[in-house]
């Protein structure tokens, strides 16, 4: 009499029980315990990469070619997406890029974009200063001091405001001298 392990026609009973501890051992196989899991989270390891996305609008430019308000005859904001790389609990990273729309009689157009490198400094309190270098397609360049401060945190994301001083020099302009507003989402 044969049995029904007999009949299936696997070649030989071991792929049978291979194919039982494929499918059953998982069930019963756990990688941490909770306590295990409590632990790497209050020694958070680095490096630690998050990401955020944001809306800048620049307030006023001071330069000796004239002083410009946003508001006024046109209006300009930009669009700020980063990584920040954070190497330990104070010191980190940041790539940014931000392309700028600018509405004015004229339309709607992208009217710069800008690659924004930077170190980041935590204070404490939440507050992050952040210095940064600007390449502009407009041909200007410069650097730009940030406080930066988050103003609700949750374990998905944050949510932060910013006060931005940009400093641009070149493409045959005088230097300017901008204050900017921004706030934003961290993931």
């Amino acid at each position: 009499m044969n049995t029904s392990i007999e009949r299936l026609n696997f070649g030989n009973k071991r792929f049978l029980l291979l194919l039982i501890a494929i499918f059953v051992f998982p069930f019963f196989a756990f990688g941490q315990t909770p306590a295990d899991t409590a632990q790497i989270k209050k020694e958070h390891s680095f490096p630690e990469i998050k990401g955020y996305v944001g809306i800048v609008h620049p307030l006023r430019t001071w330069s000796k070619d004239g002083n410009t308000y946003n508001f006024e005859k046109f209006y300009t904001f930009g669009n700020p997406w980063g990584i920040n790389v954070w190497k330990s609990k104070k010191i980190g990273f940041s790539l940014e890029f931000t392309p700028f729309i600018r509405s004015d009689e004229k339309g709607v157009r992208m009217s710069n974009f800008l690659f924004h490198p930077g170190l980041l400094y935590r204070l404490g309190r939440e507050f992050t200063l952040i210095g940064r270098l600007a390449y502009e397609t407009s041909g200007r360049f410069g650097f730009t001091p940030i406080l930066n401060k988050v103003v609700y945190r949750n374990k998905d994301y944050s949510i932060f405001v910013a006060g931005l001083l940009p400093v641009r020099y070149g493409n045959v302009h005088a230097p300017s001298y901008t204050v900017a507003f921004q706030f934003g989402l961290g993931f």
